[in-house]
C-alpha cells in the first residue's frame, strides 16, 4: 500500500500548466455526491449479481473468513512496561477487542487477558462504526491514552483521552475532532498537537504544517505553536524520545517523500541537525543513527547509499561527523530493517530477497563488534524489541528484591527495576510461503530460542512447493520473482497462475504465509507468483530509485519480463495468467494491462492510482509527487502521460477482463481513480466489474465480514477468468 505516513512530499514549484477540467467524469470525484453514490450502488450490485452466483463463491467467503476470524492467530503484541497489549479481531469482536496480558501468561496457551476497551461495546453505545488506529500511552506508568478512532476505517481520526484503570475516558481530557491528525505526550498535563487547526494549518496533501503544545484544561485555540512547516511541505510531525537520560523532542519537516528536516526542540526554539536530506537520520540513547539513500562524503569518508551509519550523539551535535557503518550492501545485499534492545542494533538483511540477521553491539572499549544471528530460513524474519527504556529506574533509584521477572514492581512507583528486565529480549516471526508464522523470545547474544506461538496451517500445503527465479527485463536487469506450485500442476502450461507486485516506495516483497491465498488459490490448483520488480526495496535504495519519477517504466517492463518468464518457462499460458496489485500496485496493473494486454487473461485491480493528471490534486496525493512526479509541469507529464492508465484505455482495443475494487472512505487513494477509469470503460465497451465497499479505508475493509468479502468477490473472479 502507498506509504503516506508523514515522510514528506510536495517541492514548491511553480504551476505552469491549468487545472484539468475537460474531464466528462469529474462528476465521479464527488466522495458522498449522491449521483456518484447511486453509480456506485449499481455497480456493486452488478458485480455482486455477477459474481456471488458463481459456483463456490458462498463456501470460499465463509472459508475465508473463518481463516481470519481463526481463535488460533498469533496476537500481535506491543510491550508497553510490564504488560504487552493487543488489538484483537475474530467473529465475536468484528471491531477489536483492545486488551492486555502479562509475559508469563502470553507464554501459555490460553493467556488470562485484561480486556481495556471494547470496540464493539462502544460502536453500539455510540452508534459509530469505530476502527481502531492505535493509542499513544503516556508512560512510564501507562494509565493515561490517547486512543486514535476511525469511522469506518479512513486516515482521518477521532481523538480521546482514556482512563486505562477507570475503562473510561477522561471527563475534560484532551478531545480532538475528526481530522488526520498526531499526537505525543510531553507529560501528563502537555501534549503535542499535529491537526486540523484551521485554515492554512494543513499542507497541500492533506496533513498537518503546525505542531502545537496544548496544555490539560486549556481551549486548543490557545496551544502554543513550536514549529511549522510550509503549505507545499508534506507534512510536520515530531516524536518525543523519553529514555530516562536521553530525553529529546525531535521534530521534522517532510519537505517530499524522501526530503526531510530534522530539528530538536529546545528551549529557545527549535534547532535544526543537519544530515543529508534524503537520509533516515534518528537518535537511538547516545548514538545518532543514520541510514542513507545517496551516497554521502564526509569527514574524510564516502558512504555507499543503503549503508547504516552510527555515531555519537554528543559530537555529532557539536558538528563532528565521525561515523562507523553497521551495513553496507553489496549487489546481493540489503538492509530491510532495524531495530534496538538497550545495548545492541538488530538488522534484518535481505540477501536475494531471502532474510537473514545481525547484531551489532560494542565492546568493552566502545568498538562495534558484529555477530551474524543463526535464524529460520529462507523465508521473512520480522524483530521486535522488547525493550521499554522507561521501565528503567531515575539514576540513583534502587533495584528491588524479585526486579528480575517483568511486573515484580509497577513502572509507575520509585521502586521499579533499576533495569528492564527484558532490555535484550527479542521477538522473532518467522514465515514462508508454506509455512505458519511461529513467534520466537530470545535475547541479543544468545540463538537460542522459545517458541511461544505458532500459527497452525488453513490449507493443505502437502506436495507443494516454492521456488525462487529471475527474469530479465527489457533494460537487461535481471529480476527475481518466486514461484509457489500447488499439487499437480498440468505439464501443457494451462495452469491458472496468478501474479502479484507493487513496485514503489522502497516496499519490499517477501515470502509470507496466507491462509486466504493457500485456500482459495493454491489448494483449487492455481499457481503463486510474487515478483520483486525495481521500484521497491528488495536491493536497497538503488533498486528503488531506478524506477522513480521518468524511470517509471522500468516497473512495468519489470512486470511484463516476469510474465512473458511464466509464459516462456511453460508454468503457464497469457489465458491462464491474471495479475493483481493495489494502490501503487494498482497503478502498475493498470499501466501494464493496457501496455501488454497479449499477457494476461484477467486483471484485479485494488485502491489504485490511474488517473495520473489528477492524482496530485485529490486527497494524499500531492505528497506522492517524489516518487511519480508534477504533472502540471510540462516535462513531468510528458512522462506521466505516455503511462497514466486512465489517458492511456482506448476502445476497439482487446484487453483482458478487469475487476476494480475501492472503498468509499479512502481519504487515502481517492475512489474517484477507480470510479472514473471503470466508468469510461464501460463506455468504451471493455468487460469491467466494479466493486466499491462503503467502508475500509484505504485498506478497503473495516473488519474480517468485509475482508472476506473483498477476497471472495476477487479470487472467484480470478477462478472464472483463468480456470
Amino acid at each position: 500500500m502507498l506509504l503516506v505516513l508523514p515522510l514528506g512530499t510536495r517541492p514548491a514549484l511553480a504551476r505552469t500548466m491549468t487545472e484539468p477540467t475537460d474531464d466528462p467524469l469529474l462528476w465521479l470525484e464527488q466522495v458522498q455526491g449522491e449521483q456518484a453514490l447511486a453509480w456506485v450502488h449499481e455497480r456493486n450490485a452488478e458485480s455482486l449479481a455477477a459474481l456471488s452466483r458463481e459456483p463456490g463463491f458462498g463456501p470460499l467467503r465463509e472459508r475465508i473468513r473463518a481463516i481470519l476470524d481463526s481463535r488460533a492467530q498469533i496476537p500481535t503484541v506491543v510491550r508497553r512496561g510490564a504488560h504487552l497489549w493487543n488489538l484483537w479481531q475474530d467473529a465475536a469482536n468484528p471491531r477489536g477487542l483492545w486488551r492486555r496480558t502479562t509475559l508469563a501468561e502470553y507464554r501459555k496457551a490460553e493467556p488470562a487477558w485484561e480486556i481495556v476497551l471494547d470496540l464493539d461495546a462502544l460502536a453500539a453505545r455510540e452508534g459509530v462504526n469505530w476502527v481502531w488506529k492505535g493509542a499513544d500511552v503516556l508512560g512510564p506508568g501507562y494509565r493515561h491514552a490517547l486512543l486514535q478512532l476511525s469511522r469506518g476505517g479512513a486516515d482521518a481520526v477521532e481523538v480521546r483521552e482514556f482512563d486505562i484503570d477507570e475503562r473510561r475516558f477522561v471527563a475534560g481530557g484532551f478531545v480532538l475532532p475528526e481530522a488526520k491528525t498526531e499526537t505525543a505526550w510531553l507529560d501528563a498535563d502537555t501534549v503535542l498537537v499535529g491537526t486540523d487547526f484551521g485554515a492554512g494549518s494543513l499542507t497541500d496533501s492533506g496533513y498537518p504544517r503546525v505542531v502545537k503544545r496544548w496544555r490539560r484544561g486549556r481551549p486548543l485555540a490557545d496551544a502554543e505553536t513550536v514549529f511549522e512547516v510550509e503549505r507545499g511541505d508534506v507534512a510536520a510531525w515530531f516524536a518525543v524520545d523519553a529514555t530516562p537520560g536521553f530525553e529529546r523532542t525531535l521534530l521534522w519537516r517532510a519537505v517530499d517523500f524522501y526530503t526531510t528536516k530534522t530539528f530538536l526542540l529546545e528551549t529557545g526554539g527549535p534547532r535544526e541537525v543537519p544530515h543529508p536530506a534524503d537520509a533516515k537520520f534518528s537518535f537511538w540513547r547516545d548514538q545518532v543513527v543514520v541510514e542513507l539513500r545517496s551516497p554521502w562524503a564526509v569527514a574524510g569518508a564516502t558512504f555507499e547509499r543503503g549503508s547504516l551509519l552510527v555515531g555519537d550523539a554528543a559530537a555529532y551535535l557539536r558538528g563532528e561527523r565521525t561515523l562507523q557503518p553497521l551495513f553496507v550492501p553489496d549487489d546481493h545485499r540489503s538492509l530491510e530493517a532495524w531495530t534496538t534492545t538497550r545495548t545492541t542494533v538488530v538488522l534484518t538483511l535481505l540477501e536475494d530477497v531471502t532474510a537473514r540477521l545481525e547484531e551489532c553491539s560494542r565492546d568493552t572499549a566502545g568498538r562495534w563488534q558484529r555477530r551474524v544471528v543463526k535464524a529460520p530460513s529462507p523465508g521473512t524474519l520480522g524483530v521486535q524489541s522488547l525493550h521499554d527504556p522507561l521501565f528503567e529506574s531515575a539514576p540513583g533509584q534502587r533495584e528491588t528484591a524479585g526486579a528480575s521477572q517483568p511486573g515484580a514492581s509497577s513502572p509507575a512507583e520509585p521502586d521499579r527495576p533499576a533495569a528492564d528486565p527484558l532490555a535484550e529480549a527479542l521477538l522473532v516471526r518467522y514465515a514462508d510461503f508454506l509455512t505458519p508464522d511461529t513467534l520466537l523470545l530470545g535475547r541479543t547474544g544468545s540463538d537460542e530460542r522459545e517458541v511461544l506461538k505458532s500459527r497452525p496451517s488453513y490449507f493443505d500445503a502437502a506436495e507443494m512447493r516454492a521456488e525462487q527465479r529471475f527474469a530479465t527485463s527489457r533494460d537487461g536487469s535481471r529480476v527475481p520473482y518466486f514461484v509457489v506450485w500447488p499439487r499437480s500442476p498440468r505439464a501443457d502450461g494451462r495452469n491458472p497462475t496468478l501474479l502479484y507486485a507493487y513496485g514503489g516506495f522502497e516496499v519490499s516483497l517477501a515470502p509470507s504465509y496466507s491462509g486466504s491465498l493457500g485456500a482459495a488459490w493454491l489448494e483449487q490448483g492455481g499457481v503463486y507468483v510474487l515478483a520483486n520488480i525495481r521500484g521497491g526495496g528488495e536491493y536497497g535504495p538503488a533498486w528503488h530509485q531506478a524506477a522513480l519519477k521518468e524511470k517509471r517504466q522500468n516497473a512495468f517492463d519489470d512486470l511484463a519480463a516476469v510474465a512473458g518468464d511464466l509464459v516462456r518457462t511453460g508454468i503457464t499460458r497469457p489465458a491462464q495468467l491474471g495479475i493483481m496489485g493495489g494502490s501503487n500496485g494498482g497503478l502498475l496493473v493498470g499501466a501494464v494491462m493496457l501496455q501488454r494486454p497479449e499477457l494476461f487473461g484477467a486483471v484485479v485491480c485494488q485502491v489504485p492510482l490511474l488517473d495520473m493528471r489528477r492524482y496530485h490534486r485529490l486527497l494524499a496525493g500531492a505528497s506522492w509527487m517524489a516518487e511519480y512526479g508534477d504533472p502540471d509541469q510540462p516535462d513531468d507529464w510528458a512522462w506521466l502521460s505516455r503511462y497514466s492508465p486512465y489517458h492511456n484505455v482506448r476502445a476497439g482495443t482487446a484487453l483482458p477482463p478487469l475487476l476494480l475494487t475501492t472503498s468509499t472512505r479512502d481519504d487515502r487513494v481517492h475512489p474517484g481513480h477507480a470510479r472514473k477509469m471503470a466508468e469510461k470503460m464501460r463506455s468504451q465497451g471493455h468487460r469491467v466489474l466494479y466493486y466499491e465497499n462503503v467502508e475500509g479505508g484505504h485498506a478497503a475493509a473495516a473488519d474480517n465480514a468485509q475482508r472476506a468479502l473483498m477476497m471472495a468477490l476477487e479470487y472467484t473472479f480470478l477462478r472464472r477468468e483463468l480456470a
